[in-house]
């Protein structure tokens, strides 16, 4: 007997509700905790599928981290049966995405106003779990409220540099749910590649999908001279966007123009304005070739492209990128010094007619699928070159650019290089790291960044719609090293998109991030165990 009752209070394990990103309020609840148990049910809105599958993902996330199996059960009215978790809608609440705990010694109910605050909810109780084998949870009773800060929680993963498949991309998906993020921009086109099947051209994944080999490290002159790429199909796209819905995550994707084109440009060269040859780009950087804007066709192709994009991704916006786009290429083009004179467009102030032309031909492309009830977002360069305000900015050369758009009347993503480039290394000691972009983001500096500016005017502040880290590839060649990257500085960018400045504390943050940590090493993911353990520097590597 002393055996049986030793055993069953080993068993037991106590939830803590204080998870990552941090919730508004905890509040204590005068009653006895609730007993989780693999007898209780999760009962949801009958006829409500999307509650319907949150409520099944719940129970597979319990059973993932408890090894207890609870039924799900559909009922017409929330009836606060007891013994069961409840999900259901209050329209009374204020954020679409915000979400209301409350535990009672009969039962826990997750409101949220809409079907993605409830799975944000859950993603919460989610992580208060212990983790590892038991039959009995104990859930003191409290009321825990959170509403994110930020409508725009978005990560970037780049899939061009190098190619990651299909379930790859599914599991970063998992890991944005797990932090509470709801974008995902995917970068799909470049230089180094053509990720993305279109069905009227297709030599573009036939050929601009693959280059003849590597540039190993920071473009060195060595080449490892294996054909490398990949492609998504259009399918695989279809099954890619349908899971990030059901983790009410938008997949924002990206089609990089004019410039980072040579894999469409070695696949028609065409669309160039020398006719190339080209030849999909096996180093990193900056390529001169761009396309030829001079030319009626090549705006007929980018509108092609862009209907089957459209096709496939059913989101607000589309990403046409719009940085680093050298133009040596158009002040040498007559077809292109065409256009300019029948635009008529003159230089002024720091603006080239080139400039100019870049603008125009991103004016063209905003307003085409505007007719189609989608918006833009472009890096922050389009902000010299005259794009109208209903072009959203993404701000990735420091938090300046974003601030002026902001004052432009510009909606602003931010996503500066320091600190949100997740490629760049998390410590100045890098020796024993993985290799690198170069620079330094760590954790720290990650939670302590503000995408508000402490200068920027109260009545522009609506502008910024939130922020993203990005995740390029060059140097990144397989999903482990993804998830070193991202892990755990995820969750310090998790506390900066749901918190307000003021109830953030990084110490805080560290005593609660190692049971997080635990929920990495459960699911296999690889993370950086250092930044846990040691506090490092927060200067930049020379």
């Amino acid at each position: 007997m002393l055996i049986t009752v030793i055993t069953a209070v080993a068993q037991e394990h106590r939830a803590d509700y204080r998870v990552v990103p941090l919730p508004d309020r905890i509040d204590g609840i005068k009653d006895k905790d609730f007993l989780l148990k693999s007898t209780c049910l999760i009962d949801y809105p009958a006829g409500n599928r999307d509650m319907e599958r949150v409520a099944v993902m719940l129970s597979g996330y319990i059973e993932d981290l408890t090894s207890m199996h609870l039924s799900t059960r559909p009922v017409k009215s929330s009836t606060n049966n007891s013994g069961c978790i409840s999900l259901s809608l209050d329209p009374k609440m204020i954020n679409d995405e915000g979400y209301r705990i409350t535990v009672t010694s009969k039962n826990i109910e997750i409101a949220g106003k809409t079907p993605a605050g409830v799975f944000h909810g859950i993603q919460s109780l989610r992580k208060s779990l212990p983790v590892g084998q038991t039959t009995t949870v104990i859930m003191p009773a409290a009321q825990i409220v959170s509403n994110p800060r930020f409508g725009y929680r978005g990560m970037h993963l780049d899939c061009v540099r190098h190619f990651f498949d299909a379930e790859t991309v599914k599991r970063y998906l998992d890991i944005m749910a797990l932090h509470g993020m709801n974008r995902l921009h995917w970068h799909l086109t470049d230089d180094q590649g053509w990720r993305i099947e279109i069905k009227k051209y297709p030599r573009l994944t036939e050929v601009g999908g693959w280059r003849k080999g590597t540039v190993l490290g920071h473009n060195s002159p060595v080449n490892d001279g294996i054909r490398y790429g990949g492609y998504y199909t259009q399918d695989e796209i279809r099954d890619i966007v349908q899971y990030a819905t059901d983790r009410f995550i938008t997949i924002i994707p990206e089609v990089d123009m004019p410039g980072h084109m040579l894999g469409a440009l070695a696949a028609y060269p065409e669309l160039g304005c020398t006719g190339g040859p080209y030849e999909v780009w096996c180093q990193w950087g900056v390529a001169d070739d761009i396309l030829c804007v001079g030319q009626d066709k090549t705006l007929q192709f980018v509108k092609d492209v862009l209907d089957e994009v459209m096709q496939l991704f059913p989101g607000e916006y589309i990403h046409i990128g719009g940085d680093e786009s050298p133009r040596v290429r158009w002040q040498q083009c007559p077809r292109c010094q065409q256009r300019i004179k029948d635009l008529g467009l003159t230089a002024h102030g720091k603006q080239s007619v080139e400039a100019l032309l870049q603008g125009w031909f991103t004016t063209q492309m905003q307003q085409y699928l505007a007719a189609h009830g989608r918006h833009i977002i472009g890096w922050d360069e389009l902000l010299g070159c005259d794009v109208d305000t209903t072009a959203t900015i993404m701000s990735w050369r420091g938090a300046e650019p974003g601030a002026e758009g902001a004052k432009l009347g510009h909606d602003v993503i931010m996503t500066p290089v320091g600190p949100l480039y997740f490629d760049y290394y998390q410590t100045k000691d890098t020796w024993n790291e993985p290799t690198a972009f170069g620079g330094c983001n760590t954790l720290k500096k990650v939670y302590d960044f503000d995408p508000v500016a402490a200068d920027l005017p109260a009545g522009m502040r609506h502008h910024i719609l939130g922020a993203q880290a990005n995740v390029w590839t060059e140097y990144i060649t397989c999903e482990p090293q993804i998830q070193y990257q991202i892990l755990p500085r995820m969750a310090a960018l998790a506390e900066v998109q749901w918190m307000e400045p003021a109830a953030k504390d990084y110490q805080d943050f560290k005593a609660r991030l190692p049971h997080l940590v635990d929920i990495y090493k459960h699911y296999g993911w690889t993370y950086r165990a250092k930044s846990l353990a040691v506090e490092e520097e927060e200067q930049e590597q020379p």
